[in-house]
């Protein structure tokens, strides 16, 4: 992604504000599975998406489309009941790009106290009358703050290249023994933004519930997400659109389960032949007990050679992100 500007692309409108704060309360809605009284990670990534959109849009003035999701910590479950705050900031700006850092909070209304749920790292392309790619203003550091929250976002530029290379270069077929969850339905009106565009975070919730299907299934018990990475967005999902989710369990370890998670969409009159791939990502869930504490799942050994290949293949995601080290996103709490 085009990461320089230039005076005359900055012809564009003063922007109204850098960050944002959306605060609402989580909802019995909000819980994936009866009798849990926890937010499931597919809505949090949905709220996180609506803040950082309407953050990249407000500092834009323009229609934005999301390219790109990252580095997503769930620190710790969201009960239904507590007050939500998400928390949107421009980090870093491209020619046409906006990096929005994003952190979820929660307190129990009772005593108000706010602490970190999750954080993670959107990036959004501003578009034109035309859908095509449109200059930004430029976003300057002031702060020693903003200077640390940018240089913690350019610290991924490197490593989301080589991550996205990666998973670009592997192939997924039919030749695999591994525990695989397939869902297909229509996109709704319901799911989509006023571009007509389904929602990126509408996607991310799709995932996350064919992910949390197979994990638990795999794994005898609730499962918990508690990283996602290499969230690349290469085509638009349009409403009544032809969608397929393909969650497929490449690693396991002792009580984490890593996988990767396909969403295909195209025309229902040319049925599956006519899907094309709009969205994949990397997944890391947890088996829990009741007490949220971890729980040993069953391993997994891969025996097809393309299970062998992908079994590296995560590992060597795994290696990169140690590689390259990253600067946090947002600091520790109480810092």
């Amino acid at each position: 992604m085009d990461t320089q500007s230039t005076d005359k692309d900055l012809e564009v409108h003063a922007p109204a504000s850098s960050s944002l704060t959306l605060r609402f309360m989580a909802a019995p809605t909000d819980v994936i599975m009866a009798g849990s009284n926890s937010v499931h990670g597919g809505r949090v990534l949905q709220w996180i998406d609506k803040a950082a959109y309407a953050c990249a849009t407000a500092w834009s003035g323009k229609y934005c489309v999301t390219a790109y999701f990252g580095h997503i910590h769930f620190t710790r479950p969201i009960p239904s009941g507590h007050l939500v705050e998400v928390r949107s900031k421009v980090a870093h700006t491209g020619r046409t790009s906006m990096h929005i850092v994003n952190e979820v909070l929660s307190a129990d209304p009772r005593d108000g106290k706010f602490t970190r749920a999750a954080d993670c790292l959107v990036i959004f392309v501003a578009m034109d009358e035309n859908r095509k790619p449109s200059p930004v203003p430029k976003w300057i550091p002031k702060t020693d703050d903003e200077i640390r929250t940018q240089q913690a976002a350019l610290s991924r530029v490197e490593l989301r290249r080589d991550i996205e290379a990666s998973m670009r270069a592997q192939t997924y077929s039919a030749d695999s023994s591994a525990p695989e969850m397939t869902t297909r339905f229509l996109a709704k009106p319901t799911d989509v933004n006023w571009g007509g565009n389904v929602h990126g975070g509408t996607a991310m919730e799709w995932i996350d519930e064919a992910a949390t299907a197979i994990t638990m299934n795999w794994a005898g018990r609730q499962t918990i997400a508690v990283y996602a990475g290499g969230i690349r967005f290469y085509k638009p999902i349009h409403i009544g659109d032809l969608v397929e989710v393909k969650a497929r369990i490449l690693r396991t370890g002792t009580t984490s389960m890593h996988l990767s998670v396909h969403v295909y969409c195209g025309e229902p009159r040319k049925g599956r032949g006519g899907l094309e791939k709009a969205l994949h990502s990397t997944m890391t869930y947890v088996a829990i007990d009741d007490e949220f504490k971890p729980q040993p799942v069953p391993h997994f050994q891969p025996t097809t050679e393309e299970d062998k290949r992908l079994h590296a293949h995560d590992l060597a995601l795994k290696a990169l992100r140690d590689e390259y080290s990253p600067m946090p996103l947002v600091l520790p709490e109480g810092r």
